[in-house]
C-alpha cells in the first residue's frame, strides 16, 4: 500500500501527460522500474470523481451514468489482478530477443535511447491498435474498450483481458537494439497517457492537435458515426494517423459504443460476447478459407466484400445516441454496490502491494476472490434474476466466514478483520431483508 501512495501530488499529476524526464525515468534493469500504471490508480481514481462531480453539476443528474461507469472501473480492475501472472507473456518475447538477436545496444541511461524508445513504442501502439480494429480475432479483445456508450474517463479503464495477448508483438523490433527496461518505462507511459484524453470536458487544445493525441481525436476513434469508424489509433501522438491516412477529425456529434451495442453490465459477457459471435459465425460460415477469413480478416468482412467490410453496413447514426443501455438501479442498491466497489478498490491495491510475498496459490486465490466480487458487482448493476444475490450472498458469507477463521487462530492484525467481518455480516442480513425488492425490480425491468 506505501507503494501505491508513496507518489506525490505533482508527480502523479506530470506522470499523467507524460510530462517526465529521461532522468528521472531511465533504468538499467527491469526489477528497478517502477510500477507506474499502479502508481498512477488513485490519481485515475481522484479524477474520476472530479470529472463525475463537474458532469452532474452540467446535467444536473439527468444522465445516469453509474452502472456504466461501475462496469468500466471493474474492467480496469480485472486487468490489473490478472496483470502479475501475465507479465512473463507481455516481456518474455521481447528479453528473449534483446537477449538473443539484438544488433545493437543503446545504452540505457542516454536520452537518446529514452526518445527512441517513446517514439519506437508510440509507433509500435499505433499498428497495434490499427491491427485490433482490422484484425477480428484481436477486435474480439479490443471491442471491451468500445462497449461503452459514455465517454468519460472510467471509459479509458473499461480494458480486455486478452489484449496482453497480442501488443506485446509489436514492440519486439525495438528489441534488437533498446533495452527491456525502456520499453517497459514508455509502454507504461504510453497508457498512462491515454487515460486522461478520454473526456469531453476538454473541446480543443490549439496547435497542439496537431501533434498530440487529444480528447477531440480521440472522441472520433470512439465514435459509431460513419466518419468515425476505423480512425484516429495514436497512442500519444496524432502524427502517425496524419502519416498513414487515417486521421479524421472531430466534426459531427460523436454517438459512442459499438455499432452494435450490447445490453449488459455482466463483465465476462463484456469481455467474450464478440469471441461467441465469431465462434458461431466461424462454424456457420462456408469452406475452410473463409473460416480462416473470419478470424484475419476485418469484423465487418463477409464472403464478397472487401477485408475490412462496407462502411455502407455500418448504421447511419446521426448525432449523440440518446437510447442507450440503462437499467433503472434503485437508490439503495447503487448505495451498496459503492460501498462494496470502494471495500474492494482498497482490497486490490493490498494484494497489489503484497502479492510478490503471496504463495502461488493465495495469489490465485485472491485473484479468483477479486474477479468473483467485480462479477457479483456487475450482475447486480445488471438487475438480473434474483440468483444475482444468491451471488452476492455466498461472498458476503465466504468473507464472513474466512474472517472468522482468521480471528479465531488470531491472525494479525485482528482489528482489521473484525472490521471486515462486522461489514460483511451486516451486507449478508441486509440481503436477507432486501431478497423481496430486488426481484420485485428484476420483474419490473424484465416487463
Amino acid at each position: 500500500m506505501d507503494q501505491i501512495f508513496k507518489v506525490d501530488a505533482v508527480t502523479g499529476t506530470r506522470r499523467l501527460f507524460y510530462a517526465v524526464t529521461p532522468n528521472e525515468t531511465s533504468f538499467q534493469t527491469l526489477e528497478e522500474v517502477p510500477p507506474y500504471i499502479v502508481e498512477a490508480s488513485p490519481f485515475f481514481v481522484i479524477s474520476v470523481i472530479l470529472e463525475e462531480i463537474i458532469l452532474c453539476l452540467k446535467d444536473r443528474g439527468k444522465d445516469d451514468r453509474f452502472a456504466d461507469s461501475i462496469t468500466s472501473m471493474t474492467s480496469g480492475m480485472f486487468l490489473l489482478v490478472t496483470g502479475i501472472f501475465t507479465k512473463t507473456l507481455e516481456l518474455g518475447g521481447y528479453i528473449y530477443v534483446y537477449e538473443n538477436f539484438r544488433l545493437y545496444d543503446l545504452p540505457w541511461d542516454s536520452p537518446w535511447t529514452w526518445f527512441i524508445c517513446f517514439l519506437g513504442i508510440d509507433l509500435g501502439y499505433y499498428w497495434f491498435h490499427r491491427m485490433s480494429h482490422e484484425v477480428n480475432l484481436m477486435w474480439a479483445a479490443h471491442q471491451v474498450h468500445h462497449s461503452s456508450e459514455e465517454y468519460n474517463l472510467t471509459t479509458a479503464l473499461r480494458q480486455s483481458l486478452f489484449q496482453r495477448c497480442f501488443n506485446w508483438a509489436f514492440y519486439i523490433p525495438l528489441a534488437f537494439f533498446a533495452p527491456p527496461s525502456s520499453m517497459l518505462v514508455h509502454s507504461q507511459f504510453n497508457t498512462i497517457y491515454q487515460f486522461w484524453i478520454h473526456t469531453e470536458l476538454i473541446r480543443d487544445l490549439g496547435p497542439l492537435e496537431y501533434i498530440l493525441n487529444t480528447p477531440s481525436h480521440h472522441r472520433v476513434h470512439h465514435g459509431r458515426n460513419r466518419y468515425c469508424i476505423d480512425k484516429n489509433y495514436a497512442g500519444t501522438l496524432i502524427i502517425w494517423d496524419r502519416m498513414f491516412g487515417t486521421f479524421e477529425a472531430e466534426s459531427d456529434p460523436v454517438a459512442y459504443g459499438l455499432t452494435h451495442p450490447i445490453t449488459t453490465y455482466h463483465p465476462f459477457e463484456v469481455q467474450l460476447c464478440h469471441l461467441k459471435y465469431m465462434w458461431t459465425t466461424f462454424w456457420s460460415m462456408p469452406g475452410i478459407w473463409n473460416k480462416i477469413c473470419v478470424i484475419v480478416k476485418g469484423p465487418g468482412w463477409a464472403p464478397g466484400k472487401p477485408r475490412t467490410g462496407l462502411i455502407e453496413d455500418i448504421p447511419d447514426v446521426c448525432g449523440p445516441e440518446l437510447n442507450k443501455y440503462r437499467t433503472p438501479i434503485p437508490r439503495w442498491l447503487k448505495a451498496y454496490i459503492s460501498v462494496h466497489f470502494l471495500i474492494n478498490l482498497l482490497l486490490v491495491n493490498l494484494y497489489l502491494s503484497a502479492y510478490k510475498g503471496l504463495s502461488q496459490l493465495h495469489a490465485i486465490l485472491g485473484m479468483t476472490y477479486n474477479i468473483f466480487t467485480f462479477t457479483c458487482i456487475g450482475m447486480l448493476c445488471d438487475l438480473r434474476p434474483w440468483w444475482n444475490v444468491l451471488a452476492e450472498m455466498a461472498r458476503c458469507a465466504g468473507v464472513f466466514a474466512v474472517t472468522s477463521l482468521a480471528i479465531h487462530n488470531k491472525v494479525e492484525p485482528a482489528e482489521a478483520y473484525f472490521v471486515v467481518q462486522v461489514i460483511f455480516a451486516l451486507s449478508l442480513l441486509f440481503w436477507l431483508l432486501r431478497v423481496g425488492s430486488v426481484r420485485e425490480t428484476a420483474k419490473q425491468k424484465a416487463s
